[in-house]
């Protein structure tokens, strides 16, 4: 099953802080990422962010650690303000967006949200 988008999405006057639970930001958070460009961006950054986590782990060099950050925010920042048009969520609710960050990664991986 696929998450339903709606184009007027990037353009949202919603305020990710009204959302009293995930399940409830969730799909505002799904809205927020319609454009296909800025959801692989999310995807590439992320697979990167957990290289870099692996590499830390296996290391011990913490450089990874500002790298997996550097590489996860910095992809998805640029899939937000040069494709989406919007301000990401995280600067609203970071909880919230860094759970639907990797929600959106694994149902990606799982096929319910497009490519």
């Amino acid at each position: 099953m696929t998450h339903a988008y709606t184009p007027e999405s990037s353009q949202s006057a919603v305020d990710p802080r009204q959302f009293r639970s995930f399940a409830e930001f969730y799909p505002f958070y799904l809205q927020e990422h319609s454009n296909s460009t800025c959801r692989r961006l999310h995807f590439v950054g992320s697979s990167l962010a957990l290289l870099c986590l692996i590499a830390l782990f296996f290391s011990g060099n913490f450089w990874f650690l500002l790298a997996g950050l550097l590489c996860g925010y910095g992809f998805a920042w640029v899939g937000h303000f040069g494709f989406e048009k919007n301000k990401p969520a995280s600067f609203k609710r970071p909880l919230y967006s860094l759970m639907g960050d990797w929600r959106m990664y694994a149902d990606m991986w799982r096929g319910k949200v497009r490519f």
